[in-house]
């Protein structure tokens, strides 16, 4: 079961994280929230004056919004479906890149060794308080990242 976002300019430039926080609430309250691993995705109008070339994560008003999302739901990459290409849209919200014609999105390799590294340890910390088995899961996140965490890496922490 997919659920859609929708996010607005006026949401964006206000910072609002209602359209957010009202299905996490509803999540968190049912219980559900383990359930729903990887089913969320954004729709994201917003409104760009006629010839602007940048791409959504190069706007900083949007940007802006994806780092107060991170900090209220530092462990929300697990609920945004990954094969839709969200959780990639998500780091490049947060995660200094730029965009080539010929490699497609060159992220600045440190800043996202640095995300890559907070997020297994914040969400290897998540999954423990909900139960969900997480070696798996966050090395396939660290693989859609172009990163390989063996299995040692996890016996250091856990």
């Amino acid at each position: 079961m997919s659920i859609t976002i929708a996010l607005n300019s006026d949401s964006i430039h206000n910072l609002d994280l209602s359209p957010v926080t009202t299905v996490i609430e509803q999540l968190l309250q049912e219980g559900a929230i383990a359930s729903h691993e990887q089913q969320l995705h954004f729709d994201i109008n917003y409104s760009q004056q006629e010839g602007d070339p940048r791409e959504l994560p190069e706007i900083p008003e949007v940007r802006l919004w994806f780092v107060r999302l991170d900090a209220r739901y530092p462990w929300f990459p697990f609920l945004l479906d990954w094969k839709m290409g969200e959780f990639a849209r998500y780091t490049a919200m947060l995660v200094p890149h730029q965009f080539s014609s010929k490699e497609g999105i060159q992220y600045n390799p440190e800043a996202l060794e640095i995300f890559l590294m907070h997020k297994i340890f914040t969400l290897s910390d998540w999954f423990k308080q909900h139960n969900i088995p997480s070696q798996s899961r966050l090395q396939s996140m660290a693989q859609m990242l172009g990163y390989e965490l063996d299995d040692a890496f996890f016996a250091i922490f856990e």
